[in-house]
């Protein structure tokens, strides 16, 4: 055991979470061999013995128990989880008061778990803030980890090779690297495997190919998008499954984003030229990563595209690989989950470097301050969150866990200025006099009636800008529309910035 001589550690600002938990004293029964257990089968992480969690409050060991204290941990630890795990203990001292700090590494020996008496062992895993017993399916992952094999290559047993259609793959790596898959590369890019003198696909190959094999085998290996009203999932405004070989997925993706974010410019002097709401390339980066890095094995769970008032969010199955923390994405540093499918996607030059993603959304960002970029880990998910934030020196887009509070106004609540695209602008300024919509896509040169009715006029109806001559009958076919006094204001707003 060591002391340490550090006064403030930074650990005791940061929340719990599936590498920290807090104790104010030792538990009764096997509480801590749970979550030595649980960080061992993940990431590591540490158990702070002194800490009172909620509220944090410093409330320290006393002197006279310390040695005490670490010889029950030590015990607790050393005799009921197997395999056996060694943590490393020792001192802190903050505000005058003693904390006992155990430090649990990743364990090599996976799965890890308490013994009982007669009966197998119980796994248990880290999950946010809490631990779980193990699923069947996480205690098989688990094992892989330990064998160091990645669940892409697995053998798809029950699949013949005649089922799987890679034609599609095929044709989009001869297109990028001038090379031909034969049987001979199949085998040496992990999508088949020799055993008993046959091809066998693995779950790579499957997850690539053009077959009802995919839907049969991986129904989740999909992409469902969503577009919302406001700033929660309670009303929907447009959806799409996005379904196929993985490498074809993120296009069509694109395809819906643009579909329901604004193109236009930001009245003022920031920007000058039209550009997209959010930064396109940043979330292409995003979504290729949600593609490639998603734990596949997880069964139920599918990547989720969510398009909110205030926020585009992209969630991810499985949280970051074990040896990789929050902190030190966009380091360069890189863990491969899908060891036959990385490759392959590099081939296909979806991926230019490993580690380079996260650095190159945040190169992205710098044209767009008006963005956060979110991080985050959410149980067993991974998210990348583009929050609105307004230009420089307005407050941040609140999280998700403040929806329907009065904390969390929609984008349409917190005024004009910053939400009038320059299409916007000029219909007001149009709809002076009462225009009808196939008058208004004349002067815009528009040819999609439902695009441009929810791009432009449904949100100037919803902030009261714009108002129908006969909004007792939305679909009078001889609906047309003005300008409000609000709308007027507006203007004049804008010309004035």
């Amino acid at each position: 055991m060591t002391q340490s001589n550090k006064n403030w550690p930074a650990f005791l600002d940061q929340p719990e979470s599936r590498r920290l938990e807090f104790k104010e004293t030792f538990p009764k029964g096997d509480k801590v061999a749970q979550t030595a257990a649980a960080f061992a089968n993940g990431a590591g992480g540490r158990i702070v013995f002194g800490v009172k969690d909620s509220p944090r409050q410093i409330i320290g060991i006393p002197e006279d128990q310390l040695f005490k204290t670490e010889q029950r941990i030590t015990s607790c630890i050393f005799d009921l989880c197997a395999p056996s795990i060694v943590p490393e203990i020792y001192f802190q001292s903050v505000e005058n008061k003693s904390l006992l700090v155990v430090e649990i590494y990743p364990g090599a020996q996976k799965p890890y778990g308490i013994k009982k008496s007669g009966r197998p062992k119980e796994v248990y895993i880290r999950v946010g803030a809490s631990n779980r017993k193990a699923s069947a399916e996480t205690i098989e992952a688990l094992e892989r980890q330990r064998r160091k094999v990645s669940f892409d290559a697995l053998t798809a047993y029950g699949c013949p090779a005649e089922d799987v259609d890679l034609s599609h793959l095929k044709k989009a790596f001869k297109a990028q690297t001038g090379r031909n898959i034969g049987k001979t590369q199949l085998i040496n890019m992990g999508l088949f495997q020799k055993e008993q003198g046959r091809q066998c696909p693995t779950n790579a190959a499957l997850l690539l190919s053009e077959s009802p094999a995919l839907k049969k085998f991986f129904p989740y290996a999909k992409i469902e998008c969503a577009r919302f009203k406001g700033t929660d999932r309670r009303i929907f405004l447009d959806q799409a499954t996005i379904e196929g070989p993985i490498h074809e997925n993120v296009e069509p993706c694109i395809a819906f984003i643009k579909k329901n974010i604004a193109l236009g410019a930001t009245i003022g002097e920031i920007y000058r030229k039209d550009r997209w709401e959010y930064p396109l390339e940043a979330i292409r980066e995003a979504l290729i990563n949600a593609v490639i890095h998603r734990d596949y094995a997880i069964l139920g769970s599918d990547i989720k595209v969510a398009i909110y008032d205030d926020m585009l969010e992209i969630t991810s199955p499985g949280p970051l690989p074990d040896a990789l923390s929050v902190e030190e994405l966009g380091t360069g540093r890189s863990e491969i989950r899908n060891r036959v499918l990385a490759p392959i996607f590099k081939d296909l030059k979806l991926i230019e470097a490993w580690g380079s993603g996260i650095r190159k959304m945040h190169a992205e960002l710098s044209n767009y301050p008006e963005i956060q970029l979110v991080l985050k880990e959410a149980g067993q998910t991974f998210q990348v969150q583009f929050r609105k934030t307004g230009i420089e020196g307005t407050k941040p887009a609140p999280s998700r866990d403040q929806v329907g509070t009065k904390l969390a106004p929609s984008r349409h609540q917190v005024g004009t200025k910053l939400t009038l695209n320059r299409n916007q602008v000029n219909l007001l300024i149009k709809c002076k006099k009462p225009l009808s919509i196939f008058e208004l896509m004349q002067i815009f040169n528009r040819s999609d009636r439902t695009k441009f009715r929810r791009g432009i006029i449904s949100p100037l109806l919803e902030m009261g800008l714009l108002e129908m001559t006969d909004p007792k009958r939305p679909n009078n076919p001889k609906q047309k529309y003005r300008t409000t006094k609000k709308g007027q204001e507006a203007i004049k707003d804008q010309k004035a910035d």
